[in-house]
């Protein structure tokens, strides 16, 4: 609707590139038809010091050595966005607690990976704080060098769209499937669903399906415990 109304619709397709945008992506977007133009991948300097081996109760003490190493983890989700043909714009969500020096570090390095990194101050200013970014986001679309598209093909066997996600996007180096997984899709499979794309469901604290691997961990295990399946939606849990 919002299409047929506007020149510019904004839609959050939810939390993390790795699932909100892989989702958003690999089943809305193929579904309706769409092609998005730009992508604003949110982060903020506290996330970037957790994912750098910070504690809770050191969220907001700065340190560039924790942001640094954090900014592993944000480096995955920029590859992840050009994996759809789309080069993203990061707005970094400013708080209270973010110092200069690490604005400036984050920008530094989106920068030699050809991406921006825009400060976005809309809790303290409002619409103000937001317009560079919003002047950014219009330059991208009008751009028109993004071209979208989609990480598999829908009539790919299950396992093996399984297997992309778990490979291209978590960075797994193997999917293990359970013996009631293993029935789960052979039932799928009888019922002639497995045309269908793949909606995963997993912690949003990690790329792995551990919540306590942080950064960016390479060659772990995605473990299927069990399928379910959403007909009306159109596609397999």
């Amino acid at each position: 609707m919002g299409l047929s109304l506007s020149k510019y619709v904004v839609t959050e397709a939810g939390f993390g590139a790795d699932l909100g945008a892989e989702k958003f992506f690999n089943i809305k977007c193929i579904s309706a038809g769409l092609k998005p133009k730009a992508v604003v991948l949110v982060a903020t300097i506290r996330a970037l010091r957790h994912h750098g081996g910070a504690t809770k109760d050191v969220y907001n003490v700065p340190s560039l050595e924790r942001v640094e190493k954090g900014f592993e983890n944000l480096e995955k989700h920029i590859k992840n966005c050009r994996k759809f043909g789309l080069n993203p714009i990061v707005a970094i969500n400013l708080f209270p607690s973010d110092t200069v020096a690490e604005i400036k570090l984050i920008q530094k390095k989106c920068k030699a990976m050809g991406v921006q990194a825009i400060e976005a101050d809309g809790w303290a200013k409002g619409g103000e704080g937001m317009t560079t970014l919003a002047n950014a986001v219009v330059d991208e679309v009008e751009s028109d060098h993004n071209k979208f598209r989609g990480l598999y093909d829908w009539n790919s066997p299950i396992k093996d769209k399984i297997y992309t996600i778990a490979s291209e996007i978590y960075g797994a180096s193997e999917v293990v499937y359970s013996k009631k997984a293993e029935l789960d899709l052979k039932r799928i499979v009888k019922l002639g669903l497995n045309h269908l794309p793949i909606c995963m469901a997993k912690t949003q604290k990690s790329f792995s399906d551990n919540a306590k691997l942080l950064g960016c961990p390479q060659d772990f295990s995605v473990n299927v415990r069990e399928f379910e399946y959403a007909t009306g939606a159109g596609f397999i849990i």
